[in-house]
């Protein structure tokens, strides 16, 4: 499959498959006349890839990441990766309860504020 079809079949952007080869991390990907071969290694690989920039991952951490996957004994490091994305995640998301509780408070304000001024027209 070449780029263009990757990218089309799995709605993969072609810069990410472009940074993927760059990365030399391609495995079996060979060039045939000019363009590049994905295999079904390099599919699975690509969604991984496609999962870490999903969940927030930069492009480098996404490299990073990719190429401790592809050495012996780096489960560690790699559940530290994303133990620490985890984290982040929760912290964004107390942060926006928070924000939340804030909106409501002054939308309950205003409408508290207004079922008192229409109680004392009547």
């Amino acid at each position: 499959m070449t780029i263009q079809e990757a990218s089309e079949r799995y709605q993969i952007p072609l810069p990410i498959l472009r940074e993927y080869e760059r990365w030399g991390l391609c495995g079996a990907v060979k060039k045939v006349m000019g363009s590049w071969q994905y295999d079904d290694s390099d599919l699975e690989r690509l969604s991984t890839i496609m999962t870490l920039h999903d969940i927030g991952f930069s492009s480098e951490e996404v490299e990073l990441y990719m190429r401790l996957l592809e050495q012996p004994q780096t489960q560690t490091q790699r559940l530290r990766m994303l133990e620490a994305k985890r984290a982040a995640a929760l912290d964004e998301i107390h942060f926006k309860e928070r924000q939340l509780q804030r909106l409501d408070d002054l939308r309950h304000a205003i409408r508290k504020a207004q079922n008192q001024a229409g109680n004392t027209k009547k």
